[in-house]
């Protein structure tokens, strides 16, 4: 029996291997990959979003060893920092509704 945690996880790992290695490395996600894994995964991130050059800045942003790929490690980097900023919007949610 898994904690509610260790599902978590285990949802990251299956999400980041869908969407990796269609193209390349199988470990890795393109920027193609990446733009399928937002689109499909982060409707609600991307659906406010105007920019067109927005998955080529997040590319940038993530992919520190400038490989042009997304590997496990800089995927989790996007998803603990929007996390964090989720967390951050509701406790300000929170504050102004005296809770």
């Amino acid at each position: 029996m898994s904690t509610p945690l260790e599902d978590a996880m285990d949802t990251l790992i299956r999400i980041f291997h869908h969407y990796s290695g269609k193209e390349g490395d199988r470990y890795k996600l393109s920027k193609g990959e990446l733009k399928e894994l937002l689109t499909s995964e982060l409707t609600g991130f991307l659906s406010g979003q105007k920019d067109p050059l927005l998955v080529d800045k997040i590319m940038k942003d993530l992919d520190s060893n400038e490989d042009n790929e997304v590997d496990f490690n800089e995927f989790v980097v996007l998803v603990a920092a929007l996390t964090v900023a989720c967390n951050n919007f509701f406790e300000e949610q929170l504050k102004k509704e005296g809770i």
